[in-house]
C-alpha cells in the first residue's frame, strides 16, 4: 500500500485502529499506576502505549494521513500522557506544578490549533513537538521505572522539567505560526 491507500475522509485505516487501541487501554495504564505506582508491569504498559504512538504515525505516514486520524491521535497522547502525569501527582511521585503547566499548555494550543483549523488555517505539528512529546513519556516511563523510582524521582523529576521547558517553547512556536497564518492571538 502507498501514501494514498486511504482518503483524508477514512476512518478505519491502520493507524486509527492503533489509535483507537491506545484510547482503549489507556484508562487501564492509569488503574494500573493508581494501584501499584512504579512497576514493571506498569512500565511495560507504558512503554507499549508510547511505542505505539510512533508506531500509528508511521502507519498513517505510509497509507495516507486522515481527517480522523489527525484529531483522534493528539487526543490520545495528550489523553495518555496527561492521565498518567495527573495519576503520578495523585500517587505523590510528580509535583502539580510542572504537571499544572503542561496541561494548561496542552489543552491551550489543542484549543488554538482547533480555533484555526475551524478557520482553515492548519498549523502543523513541529519536530520540536513530537521531540517534547517523547520528553514528556520520557519522564513519565522513569517515574515508572522501579529503579528511578527508588532514589525519590529526582531522575524523572528532571526529565519532567525539560518537557515543561519544551512544552512551553513549543506553544509559543506555535503561537507564532498561528499568527504568521492570520490567527489572532
Amino acid at each position: 500500500m502507498t501514501a494514498d491507500s486511504y482518503g483524508p475522509s477514512a476512518l478505519l485505516t491502520p493507524a486509527n485502529a492503533i489509535t483507537l487501541a491506545r484510547l482503549a487501554v489507556t484508562p487501564f495504564l492509569l488503574a494500573l499506576i493508581l494501584t501499584t505506582g512504579p512497576a514493571w508491569p506498569t512500565l511495560a504498559l507504558w512503554i507499549g502505549l508510547a511505542v505505539s504512538d510512533g508506531f500509528d504515525g508511521w502507519l498513517a505516514r505510509k497509507h495516507g494521513t486522515t481527517t480522523s486520524g489527525a484529531f483522534l491521535d493528539p487526543l490520545a497522547d495528550k489523553f495518555l500522557v496527561l492521565g498518567a502525569m495527573v495519576c503520578l501527582v495523585a500517587e505523590e511521585i510528580f509535583l502539580w506544578v510542572p504537571v499544572a503547566i503542561i496541561a494548561v499548555r496542552e489543552v491551550s494550543m489543542s484549543l488554538y490549533r482547533s480555533y484555526a483549523g475551524r478557520r482553515g488555517i492548519s498549523i502543523p505539528a513541529r519536530l520540536t513537538a513530537k521531540v517534547k512529546t517523547v520528553v514528556q513519556e520520557v519522564a513519565v516511563g522513569f517515574a515508572l521505572l522501579p529503579l528511578t523510582a527508588e532514589d525519590h524521582g529526582w531522575v524523572a523529576d528532571g526529565v519532567l522539567w525539560i518537557a515543561v521547558v519544551l512544552t512551553v517553547l513549543t506553544g509559543v512556536q506555535y503561537l507564532l505560526d498561528g499568527r504568521r497564518s492570520g490567527v489572532a492571538v
